[in-house]
């Protein structure tokens, strides 16, 4: 087909109207056209393929922006040239399709990371025991997150470049030594520090995703770990949010940084007269009928002595700190009970001894003399 004649033919047709308009009526139709093919393969595609390749329809959900968006540019790209434009309109939406080119390939390796990130975390979905899971969940996310921002970095520089008047300002501003160098350089910085302690604790893993943290007074669980920040699950479900940073800085307690095991601790006094043997044995045999006990430790000591009681201390292991919070107050109600019950003895008494004074002589009458006394008196 002869795109000139045509051309020709539809001039002659719609002389009347502007040929600015019908630039613009020609771009918009084509991408109708495009977005209308899209939507009609993606159903026959459903149709033939979605029941036997459930993928499929995953991967065309996930790409649904990028793709139309590729096919509504090549749309355009085929029209632009045919388009009865001046110069005025055509260098504007040239400049838009070489914006919208370039934010295409960045959604596209957005996507591409997204989609490698959630194909390789497949491989590990139970995080909450798994220790080598928590590792590669927690790499893995921090540098998705990491490589998005620089993707988005990268893609928003570029299109920017493309205006000179914005190149122009974006160089002098940023290699300027002047106040708005220093200020931009500033207000960056935490931005920067956040995003180098992001990469540094994927490397190191101080923490991992899950991990079980006391971090300023508060108890909780690592639920995600951001671009910037971190936020912790705190045991009352409230939520903590903490700059990355902070974990490089500040010191903080981390309860299962090489294994979810913990060894919990329950202090008790008792009397004197306890049989500290017979309430070990009692113990041991009490924790291993517990369900949380993860059958590593079981222990009572004496650690104390006072002048009223004895403390005992007992330490049980468990498999992670839910468990050895759970186990230390079953065993603790249980020994209580046992004591209580099978050893009163052994609960913490006061004692006392009553010495009258000089001034209660009339309600406690003394004490009578040895005959010896008495008989020394009467000679004397």
């Amino acid at each position: 087909m002869n795109w000139q004649a045509l051309m020709a033919d539809i001039e002659r047709m719609f002389g009347w109207i502007p040929s600015w308009i019908i630039g613009l009526g020609l771009v918009a139709g084509a991408i109708l056209l495009a977005l209308s093919f899209y939507r009609l393969a993606v159903w026959m595609l459903n149709r033939a393929f979605g029941t036997r390749l459930p993928l499929l329809s995953v991967f065309i959900e996930r790409t649904s922006g990028p793709a139309q968006l590729a096919l509504c540019l090549a749309a355009v790209a085929l029209v632009l040239p045919l388009a009865p434009l001046s110069d005025a309109f055509r260098t504007p939406l040239t400049s838009l399709f070489v914006v919208a080119f370039i934010a295409l390939i960045g959604w596209i390796s957005i996507r591409i990371v997204d989609m490698s990130a959630a194909r390789y975390l497949q491989n590990f979905r139970d995080v909450t025991e798994n220790f080598v899971a928590r590792k590669h969940v927690t790499q893995v996310r921090v540098f998705k997150r990491v490589t998005d921002i620089i993707i988005v970095i990268i893609t928003v520089s570029t299109a920017l470049m493309t205006f000179d008047s914005v190149r122009q300002y974006g160089v002098s501003l940023f290699a300027s030594a002047g106040a708005a160098g220093i200020i931009v350089g500033l207000a960056a910085r935490p931005l920067l520090s956040n995003l180098i302690a992001g990469l540094q604790i994927a490397i190191t893993q101080p923490i991992r995703i899950e991990d079980a943290v006391i971090i300023e007074n508060e108890w909780g669980w690592v639920e995600d770990i951001a671009a910037t920040y971190v936020v912790i699950r705190l045991w009352d479900w409230r939520r903590m949010v903490v700059p990355l940073s902070y974990f490089i800085e500040k010191p903080f307690q981390n309860w299962t940084r090489d294994t979810a095991s913990l060894i919990g601790v329950i202090a008790l006094h008792v009397d004197y007269r306890a049989d500290v043997a017979r309430i070990r044995g009692w113990l041991e045999e009490a924790v291993k009928q517990s369900k949380l006990w993860d059958g590593a430790v079981v222990n009572l000591q004496v650690i104390d002595a006072d002048a009223r009681t004895i403390e005992l201390r007992a330490l049980v292991s468990a498999r992670n700190a839910p468990q050895s919070w759970d186990l230390r107050c079953e065993i603790r109600e249980k020994l209580v009970a046992f004591i209580r019950d099978e050893m009163p003895e052994a609960l913490p008494r006061e004692r006392a001894i009553l010495i009258p004074s000089g001034d209660d002589d009339a309600d406690f009458p003394r004490r009578p003399a040895p005959p010896e006394k008495v008989r020394a008196s009467v000679h004397n």
